[in-house]
């Protein structure tokens, strides 16, 4: 549908509770701007393939958006095993728009951090894993802070697929993110953890949808997040199991560290759950430091930032525990402590 002739969607609405449409939308609601591309640079041997954009048959207001301001797609195939891939996205300028398709066909690692210093920046990924292929997928935001930032993700998993998905979010001055992932197949499964380090006045809304269509599937989701200043984090995630996906195994869980007064953090876990014979579990969890592990490491000599900043690290790296793929792994905790090692400098 075309993005002009579609509704704005009420707060009421699951998805845009906390962060309306109007609140991300770059200019007036109405309007469709001209945008700049993101600037998609490649370390390694794969290419991008620069391919016209598919017609707009999106039900969802922000994809919708994002297809009607963005003129081409960056497609990737693999299919063979290589070293990992890492994939720079640069935006700059007032408003900046990006599209990138990844369809996986083996064993592959790939990373993607977005940087600038834009007014206004949407990007929207989708990907394919097919059956037996296996996608360890690293994103980093480490935007301007004065930055809003638009995310879409849409990801396909097949039979006996897997999908590992990790996002550190530490960028932007006003994120909203819709990820969702389909198990389309028997054995397909997803690992899925975001990390989001707020602070200031930044306002940070995670949105994961998952589906589970067949049986035997099985999903992991995992979210961090720590708030100081007068920040604000959303997070949500709704798990789906459908009639007749029995033995499918859903979990979620939500953790939330208030490092001020004025900081706030919502955890809103979902399951929907249609069929009988399934595992689906969900927690959610918030709290300021623990006085005595404060009490702890200072006793140790260190200063109460320098003991906070420890506890942080630690809370923070926690996210990824869900995660296997070491590569994975290290990458995004290196990412996370050259980013908190910063901010204590400060």
């Amino acid at each position: 549908m075309n993005y002009q002739q579609m509704a704005i969607p009420p707060r009421s609405e699951h998805l845009w509770r906390y962060t309306p449409w109007p609140r991300i939308h770059p200019s007036s609601i109405d309007e469709v701007p001209i945008a700049a591309d993101v600037i998609f640079s490649l370390e390694g041997r794969e290419s991008f393939e620069t391919i016209p954009q598919a017609a707009d048959n999106f039900d969802d207001i922000a994809r919708s958006f994002l297809h009607a301001t963005g003129s081409s797609c960056h497609r990737m195939v693999i299919s063979g095993q290589s070293d990992p891939i890492h994939i720079n996205a640069r935006a700059s300028g007032h408003i900046a728009v990006g599209h990138l398709e990844l369809e996986v066909k083996d064993s592959a690692v790939v990373f993607i951090h977005i940087s600038g210093e834009p007014e206004w920046v949407g990007l929207h990924i989708t990907g394919k894993i097919h059956p037996n292929a296996h996608l360890s997928f690293g994103f980093i935001n480490e935007l301007d802070s004065n930055s809003k930032f638009l995310r879409c993700e849409d990801w396909t998993v097949e039979r006996d697929a897997e999908l590992e998905h990790a996002t550190l979010s530490v960028g932007g001055f006003r994120c909203k993110s819709d990820m969702r992932t389909t198990l389309n197949g028997t054995g397909a499964s997803i690992r899925q953890s975001i990390t989001v380090n707020a602070i200031g006045a930044r306002h940070d809304d995670e949105h994961v949808e998952i589906q589970h269509l067949h049986g035997h599937t099985y999903s992991n989701l995992v979210m961090n997040s720590a708030c100081g200043g007068s920040s604000h984090f959303i997070g949500t995630g709704l798990l789906t199991i459908t009639e007749g996906a029995d033995k499918s195994d859903a979990s979620q869980v939500f953790r939330n560290l208030l490092l001020s007064e004025k900081a706030r953090a919502e955890a809103i876990p979902e399951l929907e759950v249609l069929a009988d014979d399934v595992s689906a579990a969900h927690g959610a969890a918030s709290a300021p430091i623990d006085r005595n592990q404060m009490h702890y490491l200072m006793s140790r000599g260190l200063n109460p930032q320098e003991a906070q900043s420890m506890i942080v690290h630690g809370f923070l790296l926690n996210a990824f525990s869900n995660l296997t793929n070491k590569c994975l792994i290290e990458e995004m905790r290196t990412r996370l402590t050259v980013h908190l090692e910063c901010e204590l400098r400060r």
